[in-house]
């Protein structure tokens, strides 16, 4: 019984000591068996540290592939303080290699943090600089790739595609508006070490970094080219307050080309004040229209059948008295009698305003909503104004009066271009667009956007109507400037007096040109705008046509209009240059090529006696001296 109880007593011990002892070795199974990865991975983001490897940002191509923002790689200092052995012999080298001073540089280096980047002195390095930092082979110090942003060509398209700050981040235009899909997804180099900053041996890990995703662009880089040189050249000609420029392909809204002046280099951002990087004009600047905005009214009074512009007249005092106010022709004296047609072929102010009292307050201000005027056009980027109309209660005679010529009310300018887009396109007005499509590294489309029709306004008769007047007023009336023999040219000026303060300026003014080309079957809408261009004529159809005219080639030659021999012919007038049919040389020697070419200046190439080719072709017209190019066989 004594040993019984003994016996008891000890089984009773036994378990007291052995049910711990086993829960502790099935704990430790149950960590090593069950826990191992999660504590595993929780000692290694203990001991691990990070070298950050920063993303190549998405690439942006024009529509015909051509990058207009690119990547450079670059590298970054990046010191780790525990690892170097002699802080001030580091800092030393460094500094002058850097430009700062040394008592900056060793406080990086002697830092209390376990990974120090040398901000901003260290980032986006050039190679002359890393490759002199490398060479100094010290342990701690180490230098990560990095990306940094370039624009190849500068300062064109700058407005719209924006820029990248040094972190990487888009702070303006697309690059903000896109940050998202171009930012990517940065790497790192992962290594291990203890509490003491002293690295173990074990291997380090790369995680790749991910590029971010390419955006494909509406813009047409030729066309985008023409733009920004006659910009250049507006500047050095009239020193204007600013100058701006759009194309669009009227059928479907997708922007060709956009400018602006003045303009920056995003590749040197920080040497620009924020006014200049903020406005992109075509979209902000918001003014007087002036007579470009005839097309609207009399697109309105075509399609309600107030009048018809063929056949009914109209006769222009010079002058026509609105409710006592007095609104006068640029033109003393007047025109006289002239059908409608004619009176938007010499943009006759008193016409205009029989035009608006024809068609009334509500349906030519109706028409002017129709046509997206007072609302954003919806354009795909930020900053888009929405001009100023009158308030109906406010609306009265004269009002209604200076509406129906452009004056009085605001508009921007690409409420202008797709306005005059819905005219001749058949009567459609699109949402413009400069975003094509989004794609990854392997090509494949994330996004795409296509034409976004926002209403009809017109019918296709009065579209027709509109595209045939447009095209007389290029041929005959004020636009003649912008004729281009063998292309249908169709246009309109416009010269709009500012205003500040509710008054008027006194040779203040900004001219401009609206272009649409073919003018049968428009494939581009052009509008040039000149704010306060000084030493000049004031008005628009000596300034802004002519510039338009060297656009007009441009766009006629990247987008391959053929030529067409059915356009309206020129009213020639003294003061237009001389032309001449070009004859056919080709197959005739030199000798006799120069004697048909008279009229010209001969440009050759080419070994041999007998003309193989030549350019422009047999038919063609050129000026007085204009250059014949041709090739001997």
């Amino acid at each position: 019984m004594f040993f019984q109880k003994i016996h008891k007593r000890i089984k009773i011990l036994f378990l007291i000591f052995f049910l711990p002892f086993l829960a502790v070795i099935l704990r430790v199974i149950y960590i090593q068996v069950f826990e191992y990865q999660k504590l595993n991975t929780l000692a290694q983001d203990l001991w691990s540290r990070n070298l950050e490897i920063e993303a190549d940002r998405g690439k942006i191509y024009d529509r015909n592939g051509v990058v207009l923002a690119d990547n450079l790689t670059t590298s970054s200092l990046v010191l780790i303080p525990s690892q170097i052995q002699n802080p001030e012999e580091v800092a030393k080298s460094i500094a002058p290699i850097l430009g700062v001073s040394e008592e900056e540089m060793l406080r990086h280096v002697t830092k209390k943090t376990s990974i120090e980047r040398v901000h901003p002195e260290g980032r986006r390095l050039s190679f002359e600089v890393a490759d002199a930092i490398q060479a100094l082979g010290y342990d701690g110090v180490y230098l990560v790739k990095e990306s940094k942003r370039y624009y190849p060509y500068g300062d064109l398209l700058s407005h719209t595609l924006g820029y990248v700050g040094i972190d990487n981040q888009g702070l303006a235009g697309l690059e903000y508006q896109y940050d998202s899909y171009l930012k990517g997804k940065n790497g790192a180099i992962q290594y291990f070490s203890d509490a003491h900053g002293n690295r173990l041996n074990l291997s380090d890990v790369y995680q790749a970094p991910s590029a971010g995703m390419n955006i494909h662009l509406t813009i047409d880089i030729e066309i985008q080219k023409s733009l920004e040189r006659e910009m250049k050249n507006i500047q050095d000609m009239f020193s204007p307050d600013m100058a701006l420029a759009v194309v669009v392909q009227p059928k479907t809204g997708e922007i060709l080309g956009i400018s602006s002046y003045p303009d920056y280099n995003p590749n040197e951002y920080q040497k620009y004040e924020t006014s200049v990087l903020s406005r992109n004009l075509p979209i902000w600047a918001s003014y007087e229209p002036g007579s470009t905005f005839k097309v609207v009214t009399m697109a309105a009074a075509v399609e309600e059948g107030v009048v018809d512009i063929i056949n009914d007249h109209f006769f222009d005092s010079g002058k026509v008295n609105v409710d006592g106010s007095v609104l006068k022709c640029w033109k003393a004296g007047g025109h006289g009698d002239q059908t409608f047609l004619q009176v938007l072929q010499n943009s006759c102010n008193p016409g205009f305003v029989k035009l608006g009292q024809l068609l009334g307050k509500e349906r030519l201000f109706s028409y002017i909503t129709k046509f997206g005027f007072g609302e954003k056009t919806g354009i795909d980027l930020n900053g888009e104004g929405t001009g100023i109309l009158f308030p109906p209660e406010k609306i009265g005679n004269v009002e209604l009066a200076t509406t129906a010529f452009g004056q009085g009310i605001s508009v921007t300018p690409i409420q202008q271009v797709m306005a005059v887009s819905a005219v001749v396109n058949g009567g459609y007005l699109y949402t413009p667009f400069v975003v094509k499509e989004i794609s990854d590294n392997t090509n494949t489309v994330y996004q795409e956007f296509s034409k976004t029709l926002r209403r009809r306004v017109i019918q296709s008769s009065t579209s027709a109507t509109m595209r045939m007047a447009l095209e007389s007023v290029v041929a005959k009336g004020g636009g003649k400037s912008a004729y281009i023999e063998g292309y249908r040219i169709g246009g309109k000026t416009g010269t709009a007096q500012k205003s500040e303060n509710g008054h008027y300026l006194v040779n203040n003014y900004i001219m401009s040109f609206m272009s649409v080309v073919p003018a049968n079957d428009p494939e581009a809408v052009f509008y040039l705008a000149i704010d306060n261009p000084k030493n000049t004529a004031m008005l628009s159809s000596y300034t802004t046509t002519p510039i338009a005219r060297r656009v007009l080639l441009d766009i006629i030659e990247s987008l391959k209009i053929p030529r067409q021999e059915d356009g309206m012919p020129k009213d020639w007038e003294w003061t237009d240059p001389v032309t001449y049919e070009v004859p056919n040389v080709i197959g005739k020697s030199f000798e006799e090529a120069k004697k048909l070419l008279c009229n010209f200046e001969i440009v050759s190439s080419g070994e041999g006696d007998t003309v193989y080719e030549q350019t422009p072709k047999a038919g063609e017209k050129l000026e007085d001296r204009g250059k014949v190019r041709i090739l001997l066989k």
